[in-house]
């Protein structure tokens, strides 16, 4: 009888999401970094972005704050949104193309960078492209900007975190950062082409997710799966 009084309890407030079907656990990254995780149908997501600065085996990740050289990178590299490292606790860090595929590895043991099927099947298990995104943004305006229809249903969390883009301008080849609570971008491990990724865009306008293109010099978040 009490276990049963404890279940409803869980459910009524909360604690036990209806799509996620095991208790919370968490992992740590090679810096000591501690993530929550979730359990969505087969899979299991970290629920936070990842924000870790050295590869698996401890190798540094290098931090490259400087707009020209971000640009012209050919290996992996990490940076801060508007290099302000005090955004990372919230949002995580953006990585380049170039982590994703270190054979050195970027997200903890026993976890990995999604495919591009990983994430359909995260989407397909929600319901489909154009309602999967209300279920996987987190409820409310803390970080969001306008956040319609966000239900946080599979308790995935996602926060607006953002990208560093890369544009020409008159002075040479550089990159900016864009759409704080407002879009996200997170990585793929599978390819479209040279330096090019399958990536998955959440909008604070709409419920759903955008399957685009990105990679190369764009700096994007990274949610690891298990094994």
């Amino acid at each position: 009888m009490k276990a049963k009084i404890l279940v409803f309890f869980l459910i009524f407030t909360g604690c036990v999401n209806s799509q996620s079907q095991k208790p919370i656990k968490i992992v740590k990254d090679i810096d000591g970094n501690v993530y929550h995780t979730v359990t969505i149908g087969t899979q299991t997501w970290m629920a936070e972005n990842l924000k870790v600065t050295k590869y698996r085996d401890g190798t540094p990740i290098p931090l490259v704050s400087d707009s020209i050289e971000w640009a012209k990178l050919s290996t992996g590299a990490y940076c801060n949104y508007k290099n302000n490292p005090a955004m990372a606790s919230i949002y995580g860090r953006l990585y380049n193309y170039y982590t994703i595929f270190d054979p050195k590895n970027l997200c903890p043991k026993g976890w990995h960078v999604p495919s591009d099927k990983e994430w359909q099947i995260l989407i397909d298990y929600l319901g489909g492209d154009k309602v999967a995104g209300e279920k996987l943004k987190e409820k409310g305006n803390a970080h969001w900007l306008e956040n319609i229809g966000a239900t946080n249903q599979s308790g995935f969390s996602a926060l607006p975190a953002g990208e560093r883009d890369c544009y020409i301008q008159v002075d040479g080849k550089k990159s900016s950062f864009d759409w704080l609570g407002l879009r996200t971008f997170f990585a793929s491990s599978t390819e479209w082409g040279n330096t090019i990724i399958w990536v998955r865009d959440l909008q604070n306008l709409n419920g759903g997710i955008n399957r685009i293109h990105g990679g190369g010099c764009n700096g994007i978040s990274v949610r690891c799966i298990k094994d």
